[in-house]
């Protein structure tokens, strides 16, 4: 490469003595450099008597030749250092459904700018299927809800807080309570709409405990993938519903939200990964930043 080098700044500057100083080295071992170059390739490459008087055409040929190698080597340096510091690469991110509702978009569109050659990809899953997704090599990151079971090779960063609340369809008969008088005990009759626990026995089991302090078991009308589609069920009647404060703007023109003063209503999101690449590293550092 360098020597390379040496010969393009000669063959522009048709001068030894001027490339010798814009190279910042004496002008001997240059021209020796470029004669060993010629010896090395077999052809004369600068017409040359007393001083230079132009390239041939194999020094013309080569001349674009050495141009190009010298600059896919430092595309080479540049894109091999910016993969080991993160700058690029692609990083498939999971989040549960009300992530989005917090701060989970304002982190990504400052990932985003911060590393814009990284190609962030975003499924929403709850978090059984993210660790499972993080296991099978199909995710790289997730954010998820703890806790987590039998998940010792999974790491997590501390990411965001929320809390639960009762959402009722806006025509139910108790959604005319105000806001702080509804309690969930008020609730102990009323057919619940929840999600299957393999998908986040952690928050399920949340759900049920805060139930159980109030006095009851919740009845389950329906389960549904999801906490829009959760919802959704709310929203149109099928039961009531336990669900993170964050997404208390969904559908307001149809639920009605109510917050649950209880300690137990509280919890965390993390950012979980395994075996993270430099990107999902860079990823890791922008989350916790945030913080």
């Amino acid at each position: 490469m360098r020597t390379l080098e040496q010969f393009v700044v000669v063959a522009e500057e048709l001068h030894f003595h001027r490339a010798a100083a814009r190279l910042n080295m004496s002008q001997p071992p240059l021209t020796h450099a470029i004669r060993k170059l010629e010896d090395e390739l077999g052809v004369i490459l600068i017409k040359r008597d007393k001083r230079v008087l132009g390239l041939t055409d194999a020094g013309r040929t080569f001349l674009e030749q050495a141009r190009e190698t010298l600059r896919q080597a430092e595309q080479a340096v540049t894109a091999t250092r910016d993969v080991a510091a993160g700058r690029t690469g692609v990083v498939r991110l999971g989040y549960v459904g009300s992530a989005l509702y917090g701060r989970l978009p304002t982190v990504i569109r400052q990932f985003r700018s911060t590393y814009p050659k990284v190609r962030l990809e975003l499924r929403e899953a709850t978090t059984a299927a993210q660790i499972a997704a993080l296991r099978d090599g199909e995710l790289d990151a997730g954010v998820l809800i703890p806790p987590l079971t039998n998940a010792q090779d999974i790491a997590v960063t501390p990411f965001d807080h929320d809390r639960l609340c009762l959402a009722l369809s806006r025509d139910h008969p108790l959604s005319g309570h105000s806001a702080l008088a509804l309690a969930l005990a008020e609730l102990a009759d009323e057919p619940f709409v929840l999600w299957p626990s393999v998908e986040g026995s952690g928050f399920y089991l949340r759900v049920v405990r805060l139930c159980a302090d109030a006095g009851f078991v919740p009845r389950v009308a329906q389960e549904a993938h999801g906490m829009h589609a959760v919802l959704s069920l709310v929203a149109v009647g099928v039961g009531v519903a336990i669900v993170p404060e964050s997404m208390k703007g969904f559908r307001e023109d149809w639920i009605r939200y109510h917050p649950l003063p209880a300690p137990g209503a509280a919890f965390e999101l993390v950012l979980a990964t395994r075996d993270p690449s430099p990107p999902v590293r860079a990823l890791v550092r922008s989350f916790g930043a945030s913080g």
